[in-house]
């Protein structure tokens, strides 16, 4: 079985001898691709404790980029390696030259367009840094992609990304449909949009609420956060779900899922609402997730056309399910093996 270096910008900490992750795409994805290959897994070190536990033997958590370049070096006296890095950041693009010096073999994989997030976090005056590491990172390596505007030349794959295995397509629940219960399920950051949606969801002169299932990064966020949502009842926030189980549960709860981002690539929380028949809204800036899927919504970002499309969703709530059955959702295995073959033959 051949080795494969996995490079992340991801944050993981470790407790017990035992290292959990931020993000659940990034703990399923590497465990995934260790069916296949003999995965070493290269992070960054997280100064808060993580909540997704990864079942790898192989994990490298590294406190600064002289320390993760050094995990990467150590790497280079095992035969048939070959390198797997996750979304183009600073940490893995220094990491790429590196691996480029030294001619190894390297797969970028592009998760959400780092050309808008740049713009929207850091202003549009940063966005030629990005473009310059995005053209020498695509320019060497192997590009994979969760969807076609991420990477337009002919030499990148594209593939159908998933975190659903078959328990999402089972069992399903009968919507509650006596009151409008929205849920977001994202990080808690300023590109996911949910400050200013919520400022406008407190305008709203409809019956509804809205669950958060996230986590706050820094203590700025927090504050910015509770300014917006104390003292009101109709904003809950439980916290961050690692359960699948009991996210399930959470989406079968609910009835609508909002997704407010300014800028995604293609999030998994859509398939998994649409997988538990609940439709999805979203707003302009994002509408080219579509990709054709049923049950998905999209609404100008304003009190009256938000309005519009909430209602319509309810008093249309079990047409709508109906559709969205006719969806073909794709399942992470699938996924797992389509990333295994693209590494193998190339």
């Amino acid at each position: 079985m051949d080795n494969l270096v996995v490079l992340n910008n991801e944050k993981i900490s470790k407790k017990n001898n035992r290292f959990y992750c931020r993000n659940f795409n990034f703990k399923i994805l590497p465990e995934g691709l260790n069916k296949f290959f003999n995965v070493y897994y290269i992070a960054r070190k997280s100064k808060t404790d993580e909540h997704h536990e990864l079942n790898l033997q192989n994990v490298k958590v590294a406190s600064n980029i002289i320390q993760f370049i050094y995990y990467i070096l150590s790497t280079f006296k095992k035969e048939n390696t070959k390198y797997y890095i996750i979304t183009i950041t600073p940490y893995t693009f220094f990491a790429f030259l590196f691996l480029l010096l030294f001619r190894k073999k390297v797969f970028v994989y592009l998760i959400s367009s780092g050309f808008e997030e740049w713009k929207y976090i850091l202003g549009s005056w940063t966005v030629w840094i990005y473009k310059i590491m995005f053209s020498i990172v695509t320019s060497k390596a192997t590009v994979i992609a969760l969807h076609e505007r991420l990477y337009q030349k002919k030499d990148g794959h594209v593939i159908e990304s998933s975190t659903l295995d078959k328990e999402w397509l089972q069992n399903f629940k009968k919507p509650n449909l006596e009151r409008i219960k929205l849920l977001n399920v994202s990080r808690v950051n300023p590109e996911k949009g949910i400050f200013e949606f919520l400022e406008m969801f407190k305008k709203l002169q409809i019956n509804a609420e809205i669950s958060i299932i996230g986590k706050i990064k820094n203590h700025a966020l927090q504050n910015k956060f509770k300014s917006i949502v104390q003292n009101n009842p109709n904003i809950l926030f439980p916290g961050y779900i690692s359960d699948r189980k009991l996210l399930i549960d959470t989406y079968d709860n609910h009835n609508i899922l909002i997704l407010p981002s300014y800028t995604e690539g293609q999030p998994y929380v859509v398939d998994e609402a649409l997988a538990r028949r609940r439709p999805v809204l979203i707003f302009e800036d994002i509408k080219h997730i579509i990709k054709g899927r049923k049950g998905i919504f999209v609404s100008e970002r304003n009190i009256d056309s938000l309005t519009r499309t909430i209602v319509h969703i309810m008093k249309n709530y079990i047409d709508i399910q109906k559709e969205i059955e006719k969806n073909r959702f794709p399942l992470e295995g699938n996924m797992f093996k389509q990333i295994s073959k693209i590494i193998t033959e190339n």
